[in-house]
């Protein structure tokens, strides 16, 4: 039939295109549904990843992609996938743009949609001068003065782990701080000060940030800015079936399992470790447990 596969992957980005790549070398017939709207797509750079140090998002997906598409059993279509149901031989997708698939096994990696805090200016920082991981970003801004937009258990890790990058640093709580009398004794210690004023908006020019404007009208000078928002899955499947931990993560095992049968998860929608290596490592495995899982139970 055809739109019968193997195994169908939704999220064609590091983590999915990774796990096609496995699947396609074992000749396993793999359909990748994609949105073509991935999380990092203002992002300018894409850091610590072996070989591409440097490369932009999109053109490590593109070659990706085009390396991946050379092996004749993988196909790709740019769709949204917005229902799965299970079968007795599988799983039945439904796309947006109303397509029926059917597949054997099913491995969801669409990632994770950050939820942008109703700030002007934000959204548009957003992983360019407001970045969330200092192992992908940290070295082009390191020994800046840096904002933290945080409270916290989360403020205060950042504040931690920032000071093998900058010493000058200010946490942002946005409204009341929520710290122990330990963490607010470390931060003395550190020089970090707590701003808890709520913030009115980012200045900017095309992503660049210039000041955090306070709504008391109180203006700080800052070029870049540590942020860990709220989040959502990317791909509303994964809470239809039940997947999610308390995190808000798709739970998986060591060989990203999931808890239902035949279901795998792969990349950030799975893991608060976002970075393109920890993605293509995961996608790689779960091809590899795929193929074993069909291999081990058609023999």
């Amino acid at each position: 039939m055809k739109n019968q596969y193997e195994v169908i992957i939704i999220g064609g980005s590091y983590a999915g295109l990774s796990a096609a790549m496995a699947l396609g070398r074992a000749s396993r017939k793999v359909l990748v549904i994609d949105s073509g709207k991935p999380c990092n797509r203002q992002t300018p750079h894409s850091h610590n990843f072996l070989t591409r140090d440097g490369e932009t998002p999109a053109a490590l997906a593109s070659i990706a992609k085009e390396q991946v598409l050379n092996y004749p059993s993988v196909t790709f279509i740019t769709d949204k996938a917005t229902d799965a149901k299970k079968t007795d031989v599988g799983f039945e997708i439904k796309t947006e743009s109303e397509e029926l698939f059917i597949c054997e096994k099913l491995l969801l990696a669409a990632g994770i949609k950050d939820i942008m805090p109703d700030i002007d200016g934000f959204a548009d920082c957003w992983g360019i001068s407001v970045i969330h991981c200092p192992y992908c970003h940290g070295y082009e801004v390191k020994g800046q003065k840096t904002a933290i937009f945080a409270n916290g258990d989360a403020a205060y890790h950042y504040s931690m782990l920032l000071q093998q990058w900058t010493k000058e640093l200010t946490i942002f709580t946005n409204g009341k701080a929520n710290f122990t009398e330990e963490q607010m004794t470390k931060f003395e210690k550190h020089n970090i000060s707590v701003v808890e004023n709520p913030i009115a908006k980012l200045e900017h020019k095309q992503g660049q940030l210039e000041c955090i404007v306070l709504e008391n009208g109180e203006r700080y000078d800052f070029s870049v800015m540590y942020a860990k928002p709220e989040f959502k899955q990317h791909c509303d499947i994964t809470e239809k079936m039940n997947l999610l931990n308390d995190n808000g993560y798709v739970k998986v095992d060591e060989m990203q399992r999931t808890i239902a049968e035949g279901i795998y998860a792969v990349g950030d929608c799975t893991t608060p470790m976002r970075a393109v290596a920890a993605a293509v490592a995961s996608g790689t495995m779960a091809g590899a447990v795929i193929n074993n899982d069909m291999a081990a139970a058609s023999f």
